[in-house]
């Protein structure tokens, strides 16, 4: 697994907009708040471009995202926001520079597609916030933020939470993979589909139906992505939806059914996704996830270097 170094003083963030269009006043307080903490900050040169519901052509977005992944002074690649899109590009993004000159790509929901493929190419990730929700409503840094800075600065990262319903106890270690269900779901069958053997899932989502979410994770156990996980974290299923005739089942319990017969432990309620707390989250590198009667840990066991 290739992992960029941690961030320091002076290094360049470049925040690009693979998907969904972006309006400034969403992402120039970010640009301020970074500049302010050292680092350089620039801008696609599309980001802020419209094209219907996109952030631009694919044509634009395509070029802002390959630009900040071929430069060799970038350490990080800031998505802008999620949305729609990403996919669009996806088949004529290369991937070179990032073995050369190995950054950071920052981004959840839609920006899921590019981690999965960066997975498949064994290049790590942050599954973390984005520029329109890195303050409190006094304009402040936030919890995500802070998880953020912290794990891309290198420090120790451990997170505890409480103990939640349908969760199964157990300890065990492995690479963190995973994102948005929808997104993970919509990649099987294409060269971006997600390698969960021997590893931790981590799954969220936000504004779907129970049962679309009961079809997603019975496709997951069908073609056996289920089977041979080493544990499934479960973050934010947010906004959810029911049918005029109720499904029967929440998203706990929805999940819960399809992995009943597997052995692994089962973290429910991680504070990642699309609610107000969006702990970062590294794919690609080892964690320790420790599911217990009273509380759950998630500690990640390889910090970044310089």
């Amino acid at each position: 697994m290739i992992v960029p170094a941690a961030l320091k003083p002076g290094d360049k963030i470049r925040i690009v907009s693979p998907a969904g269009k972006v309006k400034e006043e969403h992402v120039l307080p970010a640009v301020d708040w970074l500049t302010g903490e050292g680092y350089r900050v620039e801008l696609g040169r599309h980001v802020f471009s419209t094209h219907y519901q996109f952030a631009g052509t694919d044509a634009q977005r395509l070029e802002d995202v390959q630009e900040a992944f071929d430069d060799p002074e970038t350490a990080a690649v800031l998505c802008s926001r999620g949305g729609y899109g990403t996919v669009r590009i996806l088949n004529k993004i290369s991937y070179e520079g990032l073995y050369r000159h190995p950054k950071w790509l920052i981004g959840f929901s839609d920006i899921t597609i590019l981690h999965s493929c960066m997975n498949n190419h064994r290049i790590a990730g942050i599954h973390g916030v984005m520029p329109r929700y890195f303050f409190d409503e006094a304009g402040w840094p936030n919890e995500s933020l802070r998880s953020l800075m912290q794990m891309l600065k290198g420090e120790k990262v451990t997170y505890h939470i409480p103990s939640a319903e349908g969760n199964r106890n157990g300890k065990v270690s492995g690479e963190l993979v995973g994102g948005n269900l929808s997104i993970i779901s919509s990649m099987q069958g294409t060269p971006c589909e997600l390698d969960t053997t021997g590893k931790i899932l981590f799954l969220e989502d936000i504004d779907e139906f129970l049962y679309h979410t009961d079809r997603m994770m019975h496709q997951l156990k069908l073609s056996g992505k289920l089977e041979n996980l080493a544990g499934l974290l479960i973050g934010n299923f947010s906004d959810m939806k029911d049918n005029e005739s109720p499904f029967g089942k929440n998203v706990n319990e929805i999940i819960s059914e399809a992995v009943e017969q597997y052995t692994f432990p089962v973290c429910f309620g991680f504070p990642a996704g699309h609610n107000e707390v969006n702990l970062a989250l590294a794919f690609g590198l080892n964690w320790e996830l420790d599911v217990g009667s009273k509380n759950s840990s998630l500690i990640l066991n390889q910090p970044l270097t310089s």
